[in-house]
């Protein structure tokens, strides 16, 4: 999951744009990128993975300035993706932005430790692809020495984060030298079409996109602390460089995959498919290098993207959006009850992933899924705030810019919900709708009344959905 933000208690010290755009590197930079040659040789040949990348790239660019246009204009919103749901379209969708974002970081944090199970099984086949009974087993027990290990402070687990920000980086920028020198243009050229199992071009390019916006996820990093920064303007540069520098590698990685190996074999490497390609280009020390940058980066991240999970729901409950059992704090300032939660629903997803066809996919799926509808409506709050100055006889040319900018990112993601499909689009209901009890009971204890008419409408629409999802999964009309 490209995941990998710094979080925890803000920065005491103003931040510098140099900062901003580190922190948009370090929580975009993640273990997705290192599962993507196979991801994408599974589906698409090069001109589809050009295709998908200039679409993505372009959509979530978008998306970024959609960031930083709201972070200037509505400087009083500071909880980021939930708030400006919130703001735009009432609590109980602002209460689903913040449950959905919350939990897209935890069923991510689960892909770490099928990427470090599926990485040692190279040499313990008891492993398999990260989706065994003692695969599980293990990764459980490391799920929960990360709960005690943050459970002890936030300034602790932050200074581990700091230690391994290189690893995530070093090991992708030496696999794309390499990959280059050893690059075959005559096995890229056969490449550019795409396998016969891949099916007609839009088809590669749709199912590609889910992978996408999983490596994306963190593009909101500068966002979430832009109330810290010493100027607005640098959330938005920082956002715009960060993204770019990181848009550029993870393109890189794929392409030049392609020059390595013919797609049906890239398709088949176990992950991380990186490690497989670069064996094939330089040998075993190859492999070994990129899977050891990979458990170091993977564990940095998983720290940090917990640390993000647990701070939604804290952040949540303090504004009264949640039970205010989750708005409780340690003296080392660990939300430790949201930080519980996180680690039990990012269990639940591990046992789940037994069940699955192929574990890693099914979780990088799902975790692109649950974000969609948090990014869907915080770049429709753009759009909306954006509409009644787009005809103002003294606006400037930027705010039209700025209603372009937001309708191209409200597009993007409403594509996105299509191209993931009906599958996932029901499961993620199945995730929504039992949410609402904790809804309900932050209303309760508010002395309030646990819906609107319209609010009743929204519940009444997850819960079909929900049900619609169970009934298509016990049928086998989807499957995990």
């Amino acid at each position: 999951m490209a995941q990998g933000a710094t979080a925890g208690s803000p920065p005491a010290a103003k931040l510098t744009m140099m900062t901003l755009t580190a922190m948009v590197v370090g929580s975009m930079v993640g273990a997705g990128v290192f599962s993507l040659p196979r991801r994408f040789a599974q589906e698409t040949g090069v001109a589809g993975a050009l295709i998908a990348w200039l679409i993505a790239g372009t959509g979530m660019l978008m998306l970024a300035l959609v960031f930083q246009f709201l972070a200037v204009r509505r400087p009083e919103l500071d909880a980021g993706v939930y708030a400006y749901a919130k703001a735009g379209f009432g609590e109980y969708l602002g209460f689903f932005s913040a449950f959905g974002y919350w939990a897209s970081a935890c069923v991510g944090n689960v892909t770490y430790w099928v990427l470090i199970m599926s990485t040692i099984g190279a040499i313990a086949p008891a492993l398999g692809d990260g989706d065994t009974v003692l695969a599980v087993i293990l990764s459980s027990a490391g799920l929960w020495a990360f709960f005690f290990l943050i459970r002890r402070g936030v300034k602790e687990a932050a200074a581990v984060n700091r230690i391994v920000t290189v690893a995530k980086v070093v090991p992708i920028v030496v696999f794309v030298i390499l990959a280059l020198f050893f690059f075959k243009p005559h096995v890229f050229a056969e490449n550019f079409g795409g396998a016969d199992y891949a099916g007609p071009l839009f088809h590669q390019v749709r199912e590609t996109m889910l992978a996408t916006v999983f490596v994306f996820l963190g593009v909101e990093g500068a966002n979430v602390y832009s109330r810290h920064a010493k100027r607005r303007a640098d959330v938005g540069r920082a956002t715009v460089l960060g993204f770019l520098s990181v848009f550029a590698v993870f393109a890189s990685v794929t392409v030049v995959s392609y020059g390595i190996l013919p797609m049906g074999e890239i398709a088949e490497l176990r992950q991380p498919s990186m490690a497989g390609v670069l064996e094939a280009a330089v040998g075993t020390w190859g492999k070994v290098f990129v899977s050891a940058g990979l458990i170091v980066s993977v564990l940095g991240a998983y720290l940090a993207w917990s640390l993000m999970a647990a701070e939604v729901l804290f952040v949540a409950a303090k504004d009264k959006d949640m039970p205010r059992f989750l708005a409780r704090s340690s003296a080392g300032d660990v939300p430790v009850p949201a930080l519980m939660m996180t680690t039990l629903l990012s269990q639940v997803v591990l046992v789940i992933t037994l069940f699955s066809g192929d574990a890693f996919n099914f979780a990088l799926d799902l975790t692109s899924a649950l974000s969609l509808i948090p990014f869907l409506l915080a770049a429709a709050f753009a759009l909306k705030i954006s509409l009644p100055l787009a005809g103002a006889a003294r606006e400037s040319g930027r705010t039209t810019g700025q209603l372009i900018i937001a309708a191209l990112a409200t597009v993007y993601t409403a594509f996105l919900l299509y191209a993931a499909g009906l599958s996932y689009f029901l499961m993620s209901f199945i995730l929504y709708a039992p949410a609402t009890f904790l809804f309900v009971r932050a209303r309760r204890e508010q002395g309030r009344r646990p819906f609107s008419p319209a609010e009743s409408v929204i519940c009444a629409v997850s819960i079909l959905g929900a049900v619609a999802g169970v009934a298509a999964l016990a049928t086998g009309w989807i499957s995990l």
